[in-house]
């Protein structure tokens, strides 16, 4: 790690941060440390330390907002990158809004709507960033990722930059070919349509009206811990489990939607965990489904 660290120094590579606690840069505000945490300020920086990091045999882990993500107490071993201002940008080519990977979902929604471009209304409940919202084909209100998706620019585990369209990406539900191979999007393109501004705004206000009364967005949580079953909702399952208000360590349902977990202010990712096992336990006993987490669990166990 030392040499690495020396080369990416020489080559005045990103900021590095050895140590980091990664509860401050998730969501959650839940993480132990990641040995080494790398900023790249733009594209060719990060496809340099991909590179670097390759010719290393050092392993990544990717991290954007770390609002969909559990970081285990110990932290995460090897690089963790987390694409910096460099990347968080917005840019339009007619009807196709073209972002950086860092870019927040939530803004792009209004971005787009400004320009009177429709089809991002159903981000503007999403946290997380572009790159995060593309790898897990986030979705909402109806639609997702792969209904207005035209392309991302990936950084291969080489360093190799490679452009994946539709099909390539393998989308399902809260699913894409990056769960399956280790990439990294650099940025990527929506195919939009014209729409009435106001009409655009109308809907983004009624969606961060329900977000708002609907979801515990004042206190640190993840969005939704669990997928939604075929034909049904988590929430509902849980709920009616009689799961609302449950706690375990810092850990409980929140009150307000019962398909997220708060942390009350001390919580660890082994409360959390407890907690998710419980309710998987739970609701099956009862209903007989197994629920499937949609946040990510990643570092060491």
């Amino acid at each position: 790690m030392e040499a690495l660290i020396a080369e990416l120094e020489q080559a005045k590579l990103g900021e590095i941060l050895l140590n980091e606690p990664l509860s401050k840069h998730t969501t959650w505000k839940i993480g132990g440390p990641a040995d080494l945490l790398i900023l790249p300020s733009g594209k060719e920086e990060l496809i340099a330390i991909v590179k670097l990091l390759h010719k290393h045999g050092v392993s990544w882990t990717n991290l954007g907002r770390g609002s969909n993500m559990l970081v285990s107490d110990k932290g995460i071993r090897g690089v963790v990158i987390k694409p910096a201002q460099g990347l968080d940008y917005v840019r339009f080519e007619g009807t196709t809004a073209i972002a950086g990977a860092s870019y927040s979902f939530i803004k792009l929604s209004v971005m787009t709507g400004k320009q009177g471009l429709t089809g991002l209304e159903f981000a503007g409940g999403i946290p997380g960033t572009v790159g995060g919202a593309v790898y897990m084909n986030a979705g909402a209100h109806g639609s997702d990722v792969s209904r207005i998706f035209k392309y991302a620019d990936i950084v291969l585990e080489s360093g190799e930059l490679v452009r994946y369209e539709g099909e390539d990406m393998r989308f399902a539900y809260r699913h894409s070919i990056l769960h399956e191979m280790k990439g990294l999007v650099v940025e990527a393109a929506f195919e939009l349509a014209e729409g009435d501004r106001m009409e655009i705004a109308s809907t983004l206000a009624t969606y961060k009206e329900r977000r708002l009364r609907t979801q515990p967005l004042q206190l640190p949580c993840a969005g939704s811990v669990f997928r939604n079953p075929p034909g049904d909702y988590a929430a509902r399952l849980i709920q009616e489990s009689g799961l609302k208000g449950f706690s375990i360590g810092g850990a409980q349902v929140s009150e307000l939607h019962a398909n997220f977990i708060i942390n009350t202010g001390q919580a660890t990712a082994r409360d959390v965990l407890a907690l998710m096992s419980h309710i998987q336990s739970t609701v099956e006993q009862r209903y007989g489904v197994k629920l499937v987490p949609e946040v990510l669990v990643v570092g060491e166990r």
